[in-house]
This record gives structure tokens, sequence and C-alpha cells, in this order.
């Protein structure tokens, strides 16, 4: 069993370094890729029996793809999930933090439901004391989508705040 595994760390030792790379290329950051990489490894250890040879190295690759894969549709399917979860319990986002007072947290809240495109332009206008231009040039977009986002943000956080029966005088 030692020769076995003395076998299998030369193996690694030789190609571990290339199939990091390739790793690298297929996942989105550093971390994923060790972790994908391990999944590859541990994936083509149980599937092939005895001693490593240059056919192994393929269904390396072949694994570390296939890893890659099946681990951004994961983290895609928990983000999704949570967001999901989040959006239906109207579950607080501590973008910045607030009083605990009851206005406060309804107003969290209605902003985590409105749209990321206008939640931004209410965030950069109100709390970021930003101009039209200013949003414009930061987000890329024009001064006057900026304004309409706004516009809009705001009318769907006076609906949101009026279904809780609060006002908060916006």
């Amino acid at each position: 069993m030692q020769a076995f595994s003395e076998d299998w760390r030369e193996w690694l030792s030789d190609y571990g370094s290339r199939l990091m790379l390739f790793a690298r290329q297929q996942t989105r950051c550093e971390a994923d890729a060790e972790d994908v990489l391990q999944m590859a490894l541990v994936k083509t250890w149980k599937t092939h029996h005895g001693k490593p040879d240059r056919k192994v190295l393929s269904l390396a690759y072949t694994n570390v793809k296939r890893c890659a894969i099946d681990y951004a549709r994961s983290l895609d399917r928990r983000k999704r999930r949570e967001e999901e979860a989040a959006r239906d319990r109207g579950e607080m986002v501590a973008w910045f933090s607030l009083p605990e007072d009851d206005t406060s947290r309804a107003l969290q809240v209605a902003l985590a439901k409105i749209p990321e495109k206008f939640r931004e332009v209410i965030t950069l206008k109100i709390w970021g004391e930003q101009t039209f231009d200013q949003i414009g040039e930061t987000l890329s977009i024009s001064p006057n989508t900026a304004a309409s986002r706004y516009r809009y943000g705001m009318d769907a956080l006076r609906k949101s705040l009026s279904r809780e029966k609060l006002e908060i005088g916006i």
C-alpha cells in the first residue's frame, strides 16, 4: 500500500501545478480553484485503480472541468435560493447601520425589495449625497436615466411602505 501511495504522490508532484493552472482557468477565484482541484483529484483517485499513468492525467483534466461546472452551478443555485429567501421574508440587509426603530427597519426592508438598479441610485443620491450627473458617471448611465431610476425607485419604496401602512414622509 505504501508504494501505491508513493506513486500517487510522485504523479501529483509531476502534474499538480498543471492541473492547478487548468482549475484556475475554469473557476472564478483562487479559493474555488483549490476546492475544484481537490474534488477532481479525489474523484480521479476513486475511479482509477492502480498505478497512475498518462491516461490518468487526461481523466484528471476532465474531472477538473466537470467539477468546476458542478461547483459553479452549486454556488449559483445557493445564491439564488438565499436571495429568494431574503426577498420573500423581507429580511433586513445590513448595507449600512440604521437605528433599530420600526420606521428605519421598515425602510431598510422596503429598500431590499426594490430592484438593484433603483436601489443603487437611491443609495448614491440620498446616502452618498451625489448629484444625478455624478451618479450617471459612477454607474455609466446618463444623468436623465439616473433621475428616472431615482423617481421609479422612490415610487416603489412608497408603494412598499404604504403596504406596510407606515408613513415615514418620503
